[in-house]
């Protein structure tokens, strides 16, 4: 304790400026349209906003760091799932912000825009090297990409940051710490309980049912054709959760990523959310569609702002605009296989009982031995 009270009586006193550097960010604003003779007002809040989304940027990516480190263990310790839940929720916190820095950006018009416009080329949101460091953590790929350019991605970065992304695209992203995670789900095959065999039982019974109460109903010959039509698409649909060819066909076509294990271990936590084991990880299954959910918002409403001011003019990076933007918003999702479960939940009076032995597993038992 006394080197840390010398160190303490030594140590300059703290000043709110100091540490927050703030001459160092309050002098960061460079108006190119200023230097040029030109000055136009609306520079300032086009770099701010930027400037801000930049250092939110910085805080996601280090909550998403940490909790892909939570989960690069073999045995990911259940203790940092609250933490990894309550980080992943800051996200989505901060994204929240991120749309509605947007509402800030459209206070500026269309014609205020082009004041300065023409000053930024080759210049582009699309540079941003933080952005893509974090759709590659989460769990981007290349060949998923909309192509920006008739050139990779990376190729529009100096040499330092181009090797961190090509590092960071080799290295394991949050999509494959959670299907690792998931993998390693416990309860689809127990002692006495096989949620498969269980699972499809239950959707046979569903699907009877409909076509029985269908059987009942009173309609015409092309509604009867509709209506069965539709009952023999939703059996497609499950028969991908069902069959594991089925699945497996669809992860080489490119339409699913999640491994087949990781896919049920994924649906049985939505079925059996309410086993209080399972609170936790079925809100962390939540917190990442959330992530997904709100980024996707996020490119949208980038895109319907760009519309607002350019119109169909093409990027000050070349890009297609609001063409490329808006086709990102769909095709850049990382998580679809998550937002796909939902396809495969049941009635709760359908759910498959679990054996007293595997409950009282999900549950939190107490038991006091008296002597």
């Amino acid at each position: 304790f006394t080197g840390l009270n010398e160190m303490a009586k030594n140590k300059a006193p703290v000043n709110y400026s100091g540490y927050l550097q703030l001459d160092r960010i309050l002098d960061s604003q460079s108006p190119i349209s200023e230097q040029v003779g030109k000055p136009s007002h609306d520079e300032m809040l086009f770099i701010v906003i930027h400037q801000t989304y930049e250092l939110w940027f910085k805080q996601i990516l280090h909550e998403l760091e940490s909790v892909i480190t939570m989960f690069r263990e073999k045995y990911v310790d259940e203790r940092n799932i609250g933490i990894a839940v309550q980080r992943l929720h800051r996200i989505v916190e901060i994204e929240k912000v991120l749309i509605d820095q947007i509402r800030i950006l459209e206070t500026m018009t269309a014609l205020d825009f082009l004041d300065f416009r023409g000053y930024l080329s080759p210049a582009s949101g699309f540079q941003s090297f933080q952005f893509r460091m974090l759709e590659i953590r989460l769990g981007l790929k290349t060949d998923q990409r909309i192509r920006y350019s008739q050139t990779a991605y990376h190729e529009l970065y100096e040499k330092t940051e181009r090797d961190a992304l090509i590092e960071a695209e080799n290295s394991p992203s949050l999509l494959d710490m959670l299907e690792n995670w998931l993998e390693r789900t416990p309860f689809l095959e127990l002692k006495g309980f096989n949620f498969l065999d269980a699972y499809s039982n239950s959707v046979e019974k569903m699907l009877a049912d409909e076509r029985k109460l269908l059987s009942k109903q009173k309609l015409t010959e092309t509604e009867l054709k509709h209506r069965e039509q539709m009952i023999h698409m939703t059996e497609l649909h499950f028969e991908t959760i069902l069959n594991q060819n089925r699945h497996d066909e669809l992860v080489q076509n490119g339409r699913r990523r999640l491994s087949y294990k990781a896919m049920l271990a994924g649906l049985f936590i939505n079925l059996y959310r309410d086993q209080p084991i399972l609170h936790l990880p079925f809100k962390l299954l939540a917190e990442i569609l959330d992530v997904d959910e709100l980024l996707s918002t996020w490119r949208y409403r980038h895109a319907l702002m760009v519309l607002r001011m350019l119109g169909r003019k093409t990027g000050t990076g070349g890009s297609a605009g609001y063409s490329y933007l808006k086709n990102t918003a769909e095709s850049h999702r990382v998580f679809a296989d998550l937002f796909n479960i939902p396809t495969f939940l049941i009635p709760r009076s359908m759910i498959p009982d679990l054996p007293k032995q595997i409950e009282k597993k999900l549950s939190f038992y107490f038991t006091q031995t008296q002597k």
